[in-house]
């Protein structure tokens, strides 16, 4: 990946300010997102990768620098621009585990979780379950395996349609994933992002916006 300036951070010295990280795509035009994958979820690259980018805007802190990849990842995969606020603080120790929602679980975890400890809506709930449109689960971390879509690498409402048509071979649909067709509250969020993809991306970004910025304050 390399780096280019944007209008993304506002609130940080204009020397400083816009930082992005733009995928690279090869001659036959895939976008190298491994990379950026390897980047934010892996934390033996952390230091080898993001060291330099830190050297160069060390006002700019690797929370913020995560934040701004999964930006990025939804934008150049298909989805909303979301903005990016900068201002968050790296902490010294890990959260404990246990703060994401189980996958085996019900509609009453997932508002244990998003509402009781977050602060989200049921929409929020909702619309943020469709970010499933990208990527998959391994097993050998978490116990589930395969895509929830078709074309993982690509951010649209097919997370919802797929969830509205029924479970398909090779195409992963986990209890939670179902627990939003079933529940009365979620289930017209479900349709509604099925068939109106204009609607997901519009509520998604704000939803992403709100859940990026919990437990801190803009600078």
């Amino acid at each position: 990946a390399k780096l280019r300036k944007s209008n993304h951070g506002e609130g940080i010295p204009k020397s400083e300010r816009g930082l992005q990280i733009r995928p690279l795509t090869n001659p036959e035009g895939s976008s190298v997102l491994s990379l950026l994958r390897r980047i934010v979820l892996l934390s033996c690259f952390v230091s080898r990768c993001l060291r330099p980018i830190k050297e160069q805007f060390p006002i700019v802190s690797y929370a913020d620098l995560y934040e701004l990849a999964g930006v990025v990842a939804v934008e150049v995969t298909g989805g909303p621009d979301i903005p990016f606020h900068p201002g968050r603080e790296d902490k010294p120790e890990p959260p404990e585990e246990g703060r994401l929602p189980d996958a085996t679980k019900g509609s009453d975890h997932l508002r244990d979780v998003f509402s009781k400890q977050m602060g989200l809506s049921d929409k929020d709930i909702v619309v943020l379950s469709g970010a499933h449109t990208l990527g998959r689960c391994h097993k050998e971390r978490s116990g589930f395996e395969g895509p929830w879509t078709p074309n993982p690498l690509i951010f649209d409402n097919s997370y919802f349609t797929e969830l509205v048509t029924g479970e398909k071979e090779g195409l992963l649909q986990l209890p939670s994933d179902k627990a939003l067709l079933v529940d009365p509250k979620f289930a017209p969020y479900v349709h509604k992002y099925a068939q109106d993809e204009d609607a997901f991306f519009a509520d998604y970004a704000e939803a992403h916006l709100k859940l990026s910025e919990l437990g801190f304050a803009e600078a």
